[in-house]
């Protein structure tokens, strides 16, 4: 009931873990921009690019679950700044690469790392911890709407980059701007785990994963999002080479992704306040399904500047509109506990989802020289992550152990 360790203030929360999702979200939304100097200039394959990125995601979901239980244990703030510094050296890393292996390294672990340090798992799990459950998903949505102005903001920017100061220059720059999450950890550093407190459980994590894995809406979840992370990581990478293939200009690509961005705003901030309204495994649903529309409508109709632009707003408003729902959705059945860890479990099921898409794209292209075979993967996928959201239940699991439904009321 006392769980008046004192909360920070909602404001506070939602403007610190805002511009850090902003931060970090929109730097990597620009990565596909840097396909085809990095590997003219260096001559290497889309492949290589692509694998590389390929790890970043994977890392990004192993790491997830591990930072989500220090997170869980210790605070969010030292994670982040712990994940703020891997993010500049992995730029850093990546400006100055000279091989394949010191690339992926960079790139991938690096990058990967810092990203399951500066995104959503933590950051949610301070929502969590200080956000009422019936403002809950409203504050997801306001997070991930944040994220998505990073994509919105940072693409063009860091499109401005590469023109007027080559590709290496640009990402040292960005190395230097992801240093600001360092004082904004400051904003998220909570009065329970200060001096290094640690907040008592009920649960064990062997306890918690045990029962979030025997039970099926959680591996529904799981599966769902493998399906959102091939979808978003595929287009995000190789739209803008699929675009320069069949002769569209780079600020057809720069506009589009920026576009993704910006609608994603809306879309994301909407999900969060309908996940507060309507069940939300039937927005999840209505999500999936509107993509594979929409890939269907965008792979038969003319390919113009105006039905890139069209394709582009639709995705965005479907891109991250999924997060709010489904992190809502592990929290409202499992509590707050050990939220950033199940969410990281979650979110690595996306990320093993992007490794494919990023890497599927890159190698069937190599092969056929096209990327319909993965358009059409994409398009099924959507299909059935439509179908299997719907049965997920949304209820609050029952526990014979006193207080642990507790813990899903007291944040």
């Amino acid at each position: 009931m006392h769980s008046a360790a004192k909360t920070l203030s909602i404001t506070q929360v939602l403007a610190c873990g805002a511009a850090i999702v902003t931060l970090s979200m929109g730097i990597r939304h620009g990565f596909g921009l840097w396909l085809q100097p990095i590997t003219q200039a260096q001559g290497w394959t889309r492949e290589t690019f692509a694998f590389a990125i390929a790890i970043q995601n994977i890392a990004w979901g192993t790491a997830g679950i591990f930072a989500g239980m220090v997170a869980d244990r210790f605070g969010a703030f030292r994670v982040i700044i712990a994940g703020a510094l891997f993010y500049a050296a992995g730029l850093f890393g990546m400006a100055h690469a000279a091989t394949p292996l010191t690339f992926a390294l960079s790139t991938g672990v690096l990058i990967g790392i810092a990203q399951a340090g500066t995104t959503y798992a933590v950051v949610y799990g301070v929502i969590g911890r200080n956000v009422s459950a019936e403002r809950r998903s409203w504050a997801m949505g306001i997070t991930a709407a944040a994220g998505s102005f990073g994509q919105f903001l940072m693409v063009p920017t860091e499109g401005l980059l590469i023109s007027q100061f080559g590709w290496q220059q640009a990402l040292v720059l960005l190395g230097g701007a992801a240093l600001l999450m360092v004082p904004l950890a400051w904003g998220l550093r909570e009065p329970a785990f200060a001096d290094g407190g640690v907040v008592h459980r009920e649960q064990s994590i062997a306890q918690a994963l045990r029962e979030a894995f025997k039970y099926p809406s959680f591996r529904l979840l799981m599966a769902g999002y493998f399906v959102c992370g091939f979808q978003v990581v595929f287009i995000g990478v190789h739209m803008p080479s699929y675009l320069k293939d069949k002769g569209l200009s780079p600020q057809v690509a720069s506009y589009a992704l920026a576009l993704i961005g910006l609608f994603n705003v809306f879309g994301t901030y909407a999900a969060g306040v309908l996940g507060q309204k309507l069940a939300k495994r039937k927005i999840l649903a209505f999500i999936y399904l509107a993509r594979a529309v929409a890939i269907t409508v965008f792979l038969v109709a003319p390919l113009t500047p105006v039905s890139v632009y069209i394709f582009a707003s639709v995705m965005g408003l479907l891109w991250l509109s999924t997060v709010p729902p489904t992190n809502a959705i592990v929290a409202q059945i499992f509590g707050v506990a050990h939220f950033s860890m199940l969410g990281g479990f979650v979110f690595f099921s996306h990320q093993i989802g992007s490794f494919m898409g990023v890497w599927l794209g890159g190698v069937l292209y190599d092969k056929t020289g096209s990327y319909d075979i993965v358009w059409t993967i994409a398009l099924a996928l959507g299909v059935f992550a439509a179908l299997i959201n719907l049965p997920v239940k949304e209820t609050a699991i029952v526990r014979h152990t006193r207080g642990s439904r507790g813990a899903a009321q007291t944040a």
